[in-house]
């Protein structure tokens, strides 16, 4: 079982060290945040939570049964009835379904919480554990294109059933 929390300020510090913790991790499928990404984090994070109460954006991290911060799931770019949805899993807690977990809670958000109609995602073209857990949450492929230089591709879910 997993929870989703909104973000809030008293995250940063265990945030940053999940992040660090899983960058290599992280960068084997997504482009890598890059060093200004931890040594401006504290700046960083108080730019998301000004995000979140402007209500352009939703950010929450991701916790199982005991407690442990193991994701992230973000929805960003709040426009018109939809946003991007995008997500991140430990390392530790890969292939234990808390992606397809986290994803599916952050659907049922978006659609109930947030008054969202649809959610878009973007995936590189190299990770088929993210394409499944799209897929496995209704995420239509809609097209290819590319991610800086990695081929990615383009997803899309309507929230209808959710709402």
């Amino acid at each position: 079982m997993i929870t989703l929390e909104p973000l809030c300020p008293d995250h940063a510090e265990e945030l940053l060290g999940f992040e660090r913790a899983n960058r290599a991790h992280f960068a084997r499928s997504i482009p890598d945040r890059g060093d200004d990404y931890f040594t401006g984090f504290a700046d960083r994070h108080a730019a998301l939570l000004a995000e979140q109460a402007a209500g352009t954006c939703r950010f929450h991290v991701v916790r199982d049964a005991a407690g442990e911060l193991v994701g992230r799931v973000n929805l960003v770019d709040l426009a018109d009835g939809g946003a991007e949805i995008g997500y991140r899993v430990a390392e530790s807690a890969a292939g234990r379904g808390v992606a397809t977990a986290a994803v599916a809670e952050a659907c049922r958000l978006a659609a109930t919480g947030y008054g969202l109609r649809f959610l878009t995602a973007v995936t590189t073209r190299d990770n088929p554990a993210s394409q499944t857990v799209l897929a496995r949450n209704g995420f239509a492929f809609r097209h290819e294109f590319l991610l800086g230089d990695r081929p990615a591709l383009a997803y899309r879910r309507d929230l209808a059933d959710l709402g």
